[in-house]
């Protein structure tokens, strides 16, 4: 009997380890782990390989002691098995997720060798899926936005019911700009996956940029109602956090951002809103004090950025300038590691630096196929700044024009119409800008406010050049200025991605750690543009 139990016992391990080390999948992994009987033990819990394997396999957040558990334990296995296909891709997944948990790009070329590899010991996306959706996800990470639509592109037609694919691809379009894609990606995988936190994550990350603020916000909500890790939990009030502060509303998103915090402790990423939301609240000290600790934690040139502006608002010219060069370290080592930052480098050219050379590094971009929003309103403002005010203004119309409803992009339209002289729509787009978001930068919002002022008021009897001069100028396919992509859209997105009712926000853990309230996120009512879609 003794000896019976053993070899159970022998047995229910092996089976164990073969369903991890094998990489069947994390559902499948998460059944062996419950399903197998024990001796008279109930079933364990998974360990922090399988749940952040489980994480990883769906593009959910992980946690990073769990991600460098799976780390630790498929570099083991693969010592032993170097003829593992599916553990070559799960190890690469797994250096692309820490990778971004570290915000440390040397992850990637190791992540690029592991699924590499996997490909060789068993090539085709048909046969190999998961190393083929892990260069997608790698590319991704990357911001090769055309590489990672070739390789989610290849997945999806291998097989279309692979849910985990779409979210890729979605990220992909984006990148591209092309719209009306990413919303058919969407409908596909809320058909697939209905209802799931991250397929509810993805469709306010869609919502939000259309412009569909309440959408998102709902979704946002029922995301972390649903969510079931604290990496899910945190990564949903980051959201609801974003679409807060860009609604100009700085208090309701520390309180998001806080509440992220209390759950999740090293989200560096609210460490860094909660700093922008400081800043705006004229809370310079504190607000420098989260970005220095941002940065120390996680050293992504954005914040350095973001840090380095708000010392140079506040006339610290050597503080800011310490920041810049931290920037410029942080590229060089991304750009050496395959990373694209060539829109981040682009725009600090172009307030702090070249823009000359800001324009060149976009319009490079641009030819390449990235035109997304964020790409047209970069490329309009380093025309701009290079003194091109009359090329600079059809990208920055197709930025405003697209759905997302930025203040800092109407801040460029205005401006760039203030220099053509148009000034019935410059103080409009001002305006905008500082009616969406009043405090949108700690450097461009006073700029903002006083390019307002120098244009004075309406004169009497109404403005004569309501709707400007009446001309647009195409995107001409000149190196200067691009052809506008096919993918090119109007604001709405495509009719076939139905955005839920809004509904109010659940209540979200105070910062205080005293019992949770309800916090509000006021939103606008809802627009009969929405309306109408539901």
């Amino acid at each position: 009997m003794n000896a019976k139990n053993t070899m159970n016992t022998q047995h229910m391990r092996h089976i164990k380890r073969a369903a991890l080390a094998a990489g069947v999948g994390a559902v499948l992994v998460a059944g062996v782990l419950v399903f197998v009987p024990d001796g008279d033990q109930g079933p364990p819990e998974p360990g922090p390989e399988a749940r952040a394997r489980a994480a990883v396999g769906a593009g959910s957040p992980a946690s990073l002691p769990d991600v460098a558990a799976l780390i630790r334990d498929r570099e083991a296995w693969l010592r032993k098995n170097p003829e593992d296909a599916e553990s070559w891709a799960v190890l690469g997944a797994a250096y692309v997720e820490r990778g971004g948990l570290r915000a440390d790009t040397a992850y990637y070329p190791k992540a690029e060798q592991a699924l590499r590899r996997s490909l060789k010991v068993t090539p085709g996306e048909r046969r190999n899926p998961a190393a083929t959706a892990g260069l997608a996800s790698l590319a991704n990470a990357r911001h090769d936005y055309a590489a990672a639509k070739k390789w989610g592109e290849a997945v999806r037609k291998a097989d279309p019911a692979r849910w985990t694919t779409y979210p890729v691809l979605i990220e992909a379009y984006n990148g591209l700009g092309d719209y009306p894609a990413a919303g058919k990606a969407l409908d596909k995988l809320r058909a697939l996956r209905p209802g799931t936190p991250r397929v509810l994550s993805v469709s306010s990350a869609v919502y939000r940029d259309r412009g569909w603020r309440e959408d998102a916000a709902a979704k946002a909500d029922e995301a972390f109602t649903k969510a079931g890790t604290p990496a899910e939990k945190a990564g949903a009030l980051y959201a609801l956090a974003g679409l807060a502060w860009d609604r100009g509303e700085p208090k309701e998103a520390l309180r998001y951002y806080d509440a992220a915090l209390k759950i999740s402790r090293d989200h560096h990423q609210s460490l860094a809103g909660r700093a922008r939301a400081l800043a705006a609240l004229d809370r310079a000290d504190e607000a420098g004090q989260d970005y220095q600790a941002a940065i120390a934690e996680r050293p992504l040139p954005e914040y350095a950025l973001e840090l380095g502006e708000l010392y140079e608002s506040q006339g610290l010219d050597g503080d800011a300038r310490s920041q810049y060069a931290l920037l410029r370290d942080r590229t060089a080592r991304a750009r050496a590691d395959g990373v694209n930052e060539e829109l981040l480098l682009a725009r600090f050219e172009s307030d702090h630096g070249n823009p000359r050379a800001a324009v060149e590094r976009l319009e490079a971009e641009w030819r390449r196929g990235h035109r997304s929003t964020q790409m047209s309103d970069a490329l309009g403002w380093a025309l701009f700044k290079a003194g091109e005010p009359a090329k600079a203004l059809p990208y920055a119309k197709r930025a405003t024009e697209q759905g997302m409803r930025s203040a800092l992009f109407s801040y460029h339209r205005g401006e760039i119409e203030r220099a053509l002289e148009m000034d019935s729509p410059a103080r409009r787009h001002l305006e905008e800008a500082l009616r969406t978001n009043p405090r949108f930068s700690p450097l461009l919002a006073p700029k903002a406010r006083a390019a307002l002022d120098a244009l004075g008021e309406l004169p009497d009897g109404g403005p004569k050049d309501m709707h400007g001069n009446g001309e647009y100028t195409p995107l001409s396919p000149a190196p200067s200025t691009p052809a506008a992509s096919a993918s090119s859209s109007p604001s709405s997105a495509p009719s076939s991605v139905a955005p839920s009712v809004p509904v109010t926000p659940s209540a979200v853990p105070s910062a205080s750690g005293a019992p949770s309230k309800p916090v509000s996120t006021p939103t606008p009512p809802v627009s009969t543009q929405s309306a109408a879609r539901n």
